[in-house]
């Protein structure tokens, strides 16, 4: 085991851990906001398999789980729209605390792969997936007007 497949399997378990109460507690809200999150948890920890197992097929999954995450979210919202009514869910630490996790790997992973196309690709990565949730998260909260009210 390298110091990847490590850092992969601590990052899966504090972000599994925090995915799997928000989904089996609470009401509708907090369970859209884990949703969110467990897109957030688990596409840094696809980037650390495949800087450790040397898979170039776990970044383009990483990638598309990066872009439809944030979609899915918001299409749960969409969806549940009167079961979300009056409630405000709010998550903001743990999102500003995955998003930083999603950096850093993606900072660390960009500077293992050296310059080049495969480091574009992390940086698209990177960007969809932390601009992506935090504008999900921000849309569950009630931050834009309309996007929650159906």
């Amino acid at each position: 085991m390298n110091g990847w497949i490590l850092a992969a399997t601590v990052e899966l378990g504090g972000g599994g851990a925090a995915a799997l109460w928000g989904v089996t507690t609470g009401p509708t809200a907090r369970r859209v906001v884990a949703q969110n999150l467990t897109t957030a948890a688990l596409c840094p920890a696809l980037l650390l398999l495949a800087q450790g197992y040397g898979r170039p097929s776990y970044v383009d999954l990483a990638l598309l789980l990066a872009l439809l995450g944030p979609v899915g979210t918001l299409v749960f919202a969409r969806l549940l729209h009167e079961d979300l009514e009056g409630q405000r869910p709010s998550a903001w630490g743990l999102t500003y605390a995955v998003a930083a996790v999603g950096a850093v790997v993606v900072a660390a992973v960009c500077a293992a792969t050296g310059p080049g196309r495969a480091m574009v690709k992390l940086l698209v990565i990177g960007a969809l997936l932390i601009g992506g949730n935090l504008i999900a998260s921000r849309a569950l909260s009630g931050a834009f007007q309309g996007v929650r009210g159906g």
